[in-house]
């Protein structure tokens, strides 16, 4: 893998602990007495639950504690809609349902416990199909759906968790009027987030107050959790994240905090639960969503984009989890960074008996634009147009109007795709079982509360104390540069005090790819306090006014007399140096979206990334393998501020995009069960199968967006790399795959005239 350029570096924190295997994750944390967890899932996908009988299992020797619905509060929780239980009390709506929870003195024991807790059915039909689940016949997977609490703008009715339109000018009369309508239909498996650390918790009692050890991504998420979940206040949970192995999403949210916590009180000790892979794949109510996607497009001669009209349905599984917003995130991407003069989508997520859905990096985008970057190419050639050249018509610009009529600044997506296209080499003459395909993407930032403090040791070094979540990606490691940057001193010299929800202010955690966009902000904003307190103390020693003065190599010193100083170290050790921060929270762009139904927040994107993913692919006919030779990877995330590390990004969501084309999908039975979960049938890129990775950024000036016009990073690279991959995959084959993944099968199938 290559990059466009180099930056400089610096030793990451976390980076000495990892490498030599001394660093703890949640599974190594050992405390004494511990017991160990096991939950009893339901035997059914849909069912009424009749009876639950534990005895069996509280008799087996070694057990310390068995857990239904009836020893925790009756309490709802979830994200937008709150429809869901710790423990299954009256139905269970999909496999991974959990009807109680065992602690024993062994795994082994805990398991075996777990299998003897009796559970008496009234089997309920299951509904699979969640696009035939808005028929006004169709079963309800929550029949008290209106007793629930949630989010009036969601527009739920029985089925449909959320509604979402996007409406903009008249399409139909557009579409009937327009020179070229292409029409297409795209369906999509689910996707897992499969990190490689398989999710682990610990849950340990002092009176009324609990201590969890979680590999979570969103510690202050999963403590409200278990407070609601338990009815005690906040305050009386801790939430400690030790190394996390990696989450991409899948460890967002509350999940099994409160199971185990719940259990640790009942045995009157700490209780820890290590999930088996395929518990991770079976149990986490937490993947990406299945779509059902249909696209209409009408164009003048020239490329104009007259109308769009799409529909969409999404498979939001058994519970609302965190992935309310779906449907207007979707309806986003189904119009794309493109100029269109009038729009008429619309978007239904739909509760279903399947595993539940919520946030895989960049939910719902890669799915929708792998879609929409193939109408796009479908579109340019009905027009007797390059496809490169169709995207250099109609996507956005300085002062464009989106599908919202938000009016857009300078953002780089025009810029991406000539980058991509030049680094790929686009043009150049190919085997005839070879071939490039071109894809264009945009991702939102998300703005947030958030909070941090900076403090000088009397030695003149100093601490950091973050609520923001490191989960590999780097955003957290590079916190001590930029503090240093503003202090004139090494990184080195600074320590993390991070992921513990009693030592920081809250913190959204690692998700929406906003560490950098909010954590930093809050970090940098402490970091202006400690560099004004120096100044002043300086200032007072060395008889000088604050503003001429300057922090350079780890003293303060007077403005061209470098020889007229005062060292850090000499005034913490003789002061208090301490800041604390959160900055201004970024406003989200007006938008004119009245006619629009479902509006949650996303009908305007702040701070747009934009992306172009080029890639060329090897097919071969027979088969329909697809190899992946080369990716060329353009974006604009604004200011680059930790290259290495936004480096890593693109490289690790360029892997998962073809991933998500190639491999990756979530076989159901008739029933909604798993039918591959684990990695011998869900197959992974590695390493190994990598192609070459050409990486370019555009830093445009972004105001109004995060810390020294800095955007997101982490979820944008897994966008277009599907599109980029099926475009090039028709133009061998002369065939367009309208599933995904695109796996050798469906290939030679599409080639074949069966797809």
């Amino acid at each position: 893998m290559t990059a466009a350029a180099e930056t400089a570096t610096f030793v990451r924190p976390d980076g000495k602990e990892k490498v030599t295997g001394a660093g703890r994750y949640t599974a190594d944390v050992t405390l004494t007495g511990q017991a160990h967890a096991a939950f009893r899932y339901a035997d059914h996908t849909h069912a009424r639950v009749v009876r639950i009988d534990a005895t069996r299992a509280r008799a087996l020797p070694g057990v310390l504690a068995v857990v239904t619905h009836e020893d925790v509060p009756d309490v709802l929780y979830g994200g937008m809609v709150q429809d869901r239980r710790l423990f299954a009390r009256d139905t269970v709506r999909f496999e991974g349902d959990i009807v109680a929870g065992v602690a024993a003195l062994t795994p082994e024991l805990a398991r075996e416990a777990a299998a003897l807790v009796e559970v008496d059915y009234e089997p309920l039909p299951v509904v699979t199909d969640f696009d035939a689940a808005m028929a006004d016949d169709a079963t309800l997977v929550h029949p008290d759906w209106e007793a629930y609490e949630g989010d009036d703008a969601l527009g739920r009715a029985g089925n449909v968790l959320g509604h979402s339109t996007i409406v903009k000018g008249d399409a139909d009369a557009a579409i009937a009027r327009a020179d070229v309508v292409v029409r297409g239909r795209y369906t999509t498996d689910p996707v897992q987030g499969v990190p490689i650390e398989p999710r682990a918790v610990i849950a340990e009692w002092a009176g009324d107050r609990v201590t969890v050890w979680s590999s979570t991504q969103v510690p202050y998420a999963a403590r409200a959790g278990v407070a609601r979940t338990l009815a005690i206040p906040e305050s009386h949970v801790r939430v400690i994240v030790p190394l996390l192995g990696g989450g991409f999403g899948a460890k967002c949210d509350f999940h099994f905090e409160g199971h185990v916590a719940a259990l640790a009180r009942a045995a009157g000790r700490p209780v820890k639960l290590v999930f088996s892979r395929q518990e991770e794949f079976v149990a986490v109510g937490h993947r990406r969503e299945g779509m059902v996607i249909e696209l209409e497009t009408g164009a003048r001669a020239d490329g104009t984009l007259v109308a769009r009209r799409a529909r969409l349905v999404l498979d939001c599984g058994a519970y609302c989890g965190e992935g309310g917003f779906f449907a207007q995130m979707a309806a986003m991407h189904a119009a794309g960074p493109y100029v269109i003069e009038n729009v008429k989508i619309e978007s239904y997520l739909n509760y279903s008996n399947t595993q539940p859905s919520s946030s895989i990096r960049a939910p719902t985008a890669p799915q929708v634009c792998w879609a929409l970057e193939q109408h796009m190419d479908e579109l340019a050639e009905a027009l007797a147009i390059d496809p490169v050249d169709l995207r250099r018509r109609t996507l956005i610009e300085d002062g464009a109007e989106g599908p919202t009529r938000q009016v857009f600044d300078h953002v780089g997506i025009r810029e991406t795709l000539e980058r991509a296209v030049e680094l790929v080499g686009d043009g150049e003459e190919l085997p005839e079982d070879e071939a490039i395909g071109v894809a264009c993407g945009w991702w939102p930032c998300f703005a947030a509360d958030a909070g941090a403090y900076v403090q000088l040791n009397p030695d003149g070094t100093g601490t950091i104390v973050t609520g923001a979540q490191e989960n590999g990606t780097g955003a957290v490691m590079a916190m001590p540069a930029f503090v240093a940057a503003e202090l004139g001193m090494r990184p080195e010299d600074f320590a993390l005090h991070y992921q513990d929800t009693d030592a920081a202010p809250w913190d959204m955690g690692s998700c929406g790819s906003q560490t950098t966009f909010n954590s930093v902000r809050a970090v940098l904003a402490a970091t202006d306090e400690v560099r004004e307190q120096l100044l002043e103390a300086a200032a007072e020693r060395l008889e000088a006014a604050p503003t001429d003065l300057e922090l350079v190599e780890g003293s303060v010193r007077v403005k061209g007399s470098p020889d007229k100083s005062v060292s850090i170290a000499d005034l913490a050790s003789a002061g208090t140096f301490h800041g604390k921060g959160s900055g201004d929270v970024p406003d989200s762009p007006p938008v004119e979206a009245e006619g629009c139904l479902g509006r949650l927040g996303l009908e305007s994107f702040l701070a747009p990334q934009t992306i172009t993913h080029a890639v060329h692919v090897k097919v071969d006919r027979e088969t329909g393998t697809v190899r992946v030779l080369r990716v060329a990877a353009a974006h604009d995330s604004g200011r680059i501020l930790n290259r290495v590390g936004a480096d890593g990004q693109v490289y690790g969501g360029v892997v998962m995009g073809i991933g998500q084309a190639l491999t990756e999908g979530t076989q159901l039975d008739e029933a909604g069960r798993h039918r591959n979960p684990h990695l011998l049938d869900y197959k992974l890129v590695t390493a190994s199968d990598a192609p070459r990775i050409d990486i370019a950024w555009v830093e445009i000036d972004t105001p109004n967006a995060g810390p020294k016009g800095s955007k997101g990073i982490g979820e944008p690279p897994c966008v277009p790399t599907a599109g980029a991959v099926a475009n090039a995959i028709a133009k061998v084959t002369g065939a367009r795959v309208r599933q995904l993944p695109m796996t050798p099968e469906r290939v030679w199938a599409s080639i074949e005239g069966d797809a």
